[in-house]
């Protein structure tokens, strides 16, 4: 259902709160079917983002280290990266 959603385990250094954050907005976007909380439920939408970040925190420190290091960068480290790049050249 949610392929498009960026895998955190096993970043190095690990994932940040806010790639977390990032990741559970994502997901709530995904299950609710909105981009963004309707006009008047902004409160529930962004609560149960924070839910969904504090969940998926506790299990990433929770699992044990992988064996292979991931195969791509989340959005949030590509973007980093892409500034650093052009800042260099």
């Amino acid at each position: 259902m949610c392929r498009n959603i960026t895998e955190l385990r096993g970043l190095e250094p690990p994932a940040t709160e806010t790639e977390v954050e990032a990741a559970a907005r994502q997901f709530v976007r995904k299950v609710s079917g909105l981009n963004k909380a309707p006009v008047g439920h902004e409160e529930p939408f962004e609560a149960a983002i924070a839910e969904v970040a504090l969940i998926m925190g506790a299990l990433l420190d929770e699992l044990p280290p992988r064996r292979q290091p991931t195969t791509h960068l989340p959005p949030l480290r590509r973007r980093a990266q892409a500034q650093a790049e052009a800042v260099t050249a």
